[in-house]
């Protein structure tokens, strides 16, 4: 297990920046901060859903490897120009994503989110996710991001 954090403030935010994995400062309502926020508030999403699946349900190994996974992607982001993910790993999340894809009936319509609590959970993790997705898109059209990020 990576370092644990010992307090839930520094003191050093005060003046409205936040310290990077490189130790450089940034804003906190910069983009790659909104990145790193909306990948930790989609990764949270994912474990309220996971509380909520039986713990025999197979889509929790899934679930719980796509939260480690989330824990990479905001390491990466928070350290301008290191790369964690892998294309592996995105290759890996396109099967696994095919799969689950391949067991459903073909989708004729958009679908009104809801039908159960853990459906409207699967609901807002995907509309967190397309949302991280299109804050990714924005900081890699004003800072370098790996293309496996795009």
């Amino acid at each position: 297990m990576g370092n644990r954090l010992t307090k839930l403030y520094t003191k050093t935010g005060d003046d409205g920046t936040t310290g990077l994995g490189d130790g450089s400062r940034t804003a906190k309502d910069s983009v790659r901060i909104e990145a790193v926020g909306t990948i930790d508030e989609l990764n949270s999403w994912i474990g309220l859903l996971i509380t909520d699946l039986p713990v025999d349900e197979p889509l929790v190994e899934s679930l719980t490897e796509i939260q480690h996974r989330l824990f990479d992607l905001g390491g990466e982001l928070a350290v301008p120009g290191f790369q964690l993910i892998k294309k592996e790993m995105v290759s890996d999340l396109e099967v696994l994503c095919d799969q689950l894809n391949g067991a459903l009936p073909p989708l004729k319509e958009f679908i009104l989110p809801g039908g159960s609590k853990s459906a409207g959970l699967c609901h807002m993790a995907r509309a967190i996710a397309r949302r991280a997705e299109r804050i990714i898109v924005t900081l890699g059209k004003e800072e370098a991001v790996a293309d496996d990020l795009r």
